[in-house]
């Protein structure tokens, strides 16, 4: 029986504009560390740690599908998805399905590692805003971990753009259209998400910043 489907908004201009954001950000960071533009690499980090305070207050406080109490499910859940992940089905998934809504938080935990240690982080001709004050064995270690950190997140982005693909092939589910539109087609009988928009956004992304300049400032003193 054909159910009859409706154009629905699932996701807010906040959380894909962080989605993107976060894309540009990430590539433009390993383009200035590979050509020694470490002043450009230092600012695309301390804009992607804004980036990821902002998406942590908005997870909390931001539309439905964007929370992470809403897409953050059992694990179980999120392995017995897996197992039917060849079956061919419609999809009536409104925000990130179990497995994709633990995707998100583990490309989330590697940037925050990654900029984390990025702060303590030391180059031969330039130093980050707490290299000094965690000594240079400390900042050393985290420097090596930072490399680390960009490896598992490389991995991390090619699954995640693999089983993007993989959904396209075998489910036949665009998965890439609604992060772009906001906008997906679901079943008419669905309740719709609640959304919240740049009136709630843009002091909360302010304030980060904010926190975000404070905090590199204090480095750097």
């Amino acid at each position: 029986m054909n159910v009859m489907r409706l154009s629905m908004k699932v996701w807010d201009a906040p959380t894909r504009l962080f989605h993107w954001a976060i894309v540009l950000l990430v590539c433009a960071s390993w383009y200035f560390a590979e050509t020694d533009q470490l002043p450009l690499h230092f600012l695309s980090g301390y804009t992607i740690l804004t980036l990821l305070l902002f998406r942590l207050v908005w997870g909390v406080v931001g539309s439905d599908t964007a929370r992470f109490a809403n897409f953050l499910r059992a694990p179980g859940l999120a392995l017995r998805h897996l197992a039917h992940f060849a079956r061919r089905e419609p999809d009536d998934q409104i925000g990130h399905n179990p497995a994709g809504g633990w995707m998100v938080a583990a490309i989330l935990a590697v940037l925050a590692v990654q900029v984390g240690t990025g702060l303590c982080s030391n180059a031969d001709f330039d130093k980050a805003p707490f290299a000094d004050a965690v000594g240079k064995s400390l900042s050393d270690t985290l420097s090596t971990v930072h490399s680390v950190a960009f490896t598992l997140l490389q991995v991390l982005v090619v699954v995640h753009i693999g089983a993007v693909l993989a959904y396209a092939l075998l489910k036949k589910q665009d998965l890439v259209r609604p992060m772009v539109t906001g906008k997906k087609r679901l079943p008419a009988n669905l309740r719709a998400p609640r959304m919240r928009g740049a009136l709630l956004a843009l002091p909360i992304l302010a304030v980060c910043a904010l926190l975000v300049w404070g905090l590199v400032s204090l480095g750097g003193t």
